[in-house]
């Protein structure tokens, strides 16, 4: 028996990659013959058990396929004919809708996504779904396969390397408080929000901050050009606009940051709430999708999206030093939960109950 991992796109950087490649070496360990193949490899992966799509060997009946699932792809169809035993890691794909003003493209792409993972609803012998909520939407789409869940499986060891010196530097350069997000630049994500928010925290409150909005703006430099107008236009010259960088550098913002806030309206996990977690940043999230189920009754949840409302409780945050003891505290806890030990734990067993 072998276990191949397939997925349309693997790189650095990406929540699903970082998840497939964990799983890899977590096989690896337990002494699986596997390897992970992908329609697309980044220019900067060089590991040996990465291997493009069309690469794959014949398979057995008794191999086992693992299929990433996180977007529209011609790959999603054709894993239906594979002749071995298959199970879905759904990690979910975002709406449309958010993308029809400013890609067409990536528009059509999610949308394919949704209208082939309901095609696929009698394919798989099991799921994985990496949170409740994942779960609920298979079930909503049809499918009656037996599911479990399994959150991302992070290796947390990454995160104890060196940050970025200088960028660690430049942030503590002043007085300001750092108000980060940590997530592609993308119309789900919603920094618009973000922005609002900084805008009315002005407003209310002299004591200064900056906003960081570390991610990649690759296919949505439409979206990207948009927050910088809306930005300029609230006159607001202190939101760090990061780009694609290196993990270095995001280790420097997180080690640095004030307050984690997200105003997301579309996730299927969300790593970087755990990663504020693990840098005991205090949490502050707009309540969407699965993020009340990451946080796990920990951070503060806002159910609505007005600006002065979220500004009141960030103040709060930054201001009332017993408050965020508290919040780092039960976010800590809350963080032993996705701990590697367990996680990797929780994913073997329900392997194995699955393949036997």
């Amino acid at each position: 028996m072998r276990i191949f991992q397939v997925l349309t796109t693997l790189s650095f950087g990406d929540a699903v990659s970082n998840d497939c490649i964990a799983i890899k070496e977590l096989l690896k360990k337990n002494g699986y013959k596997t390897m992970i193949y992908a329609e697309n490899i980044g220019k900067k992966v060089t590991d040996p058990d990465v291997k493009p799509y069309n690469r794959m060997p014949r398979l057995k009946k008794d191999d086992v396929i693992l299929y990433h699932l996180s977007t529209g792809t011609a790959l999603n169809l054709k894993i239906k004919d594979l002749p071995c035993r298959k199970y879905m890691i759904y990690h979910n794909t975002t709406p449309p809708d958010f993308f029809v003003p400013y890609s067409g493209k990536l528009a059509k792409l999610c949308n394919n996504g949704i209208e082939e993972t309901k095609a696929l609803k009698d394919t798989f012998n099991g799921v994985f779904a990496v949170s409740q909520f994942n779960a609920d939407q298979l079930r909503s789409f049809g499918y009656t396969c037996e599911m479990k869940i399994r959150p991302i499986l992070i290796p947390f060891d990454d995160y104890k390397k060196e940050p970025d010196k200088e960028t660690a530097e430049r942030m503590r350069s002043d007085d300001a408080k750092n108000i980060l997000f940590v997530g592609r630049i993308a119309p789900n994500k919603k920094q618009e929000d973000l922005i609002s928010l900084l805008y009315a925290y002005r407003q209310m409150y002299s004591d200064p901050v900056r906003l960081i909005l570390a991610g990649s703006p690759s296919g949505m430099e439409k979206y990207m050009a948009r927050l910088k107008c809306y930005a300029d236009s609230l006159g607001l010259k202190d939101i760090v606009f990061t780009g694609q960088i290196s993990f270095p550098k995001i280790l420097a913002y997180l080690s640095t940051a004030d307050c984690f806030v997200s105003m997301s309206e579309h996730e299927g996990f969300c790593v970087p709430l755990v990663e504020a977690m693990q840098f005991n940043v205090p949490i502050l999230a707009y309540s969407s999708t699965a993020i009340p189920e990451t946080l796990g009754g920990t951070g503060i949840l806002l159910d609505s999206k007005d600006p002065s409302y979220a500004a009141a409780h960030l103040h709060e945050i930054l201001n009332n030093e017993d408050l965020r003891k508290k919040m780092v505290l039960e976010q800590s806890e809350r963080l032993k939960d996705f701990s590697y030990e367990n996680i990797s734990a929780l994913f073997m067993k329900q392997l194995k109950e699955f393949i036997g």
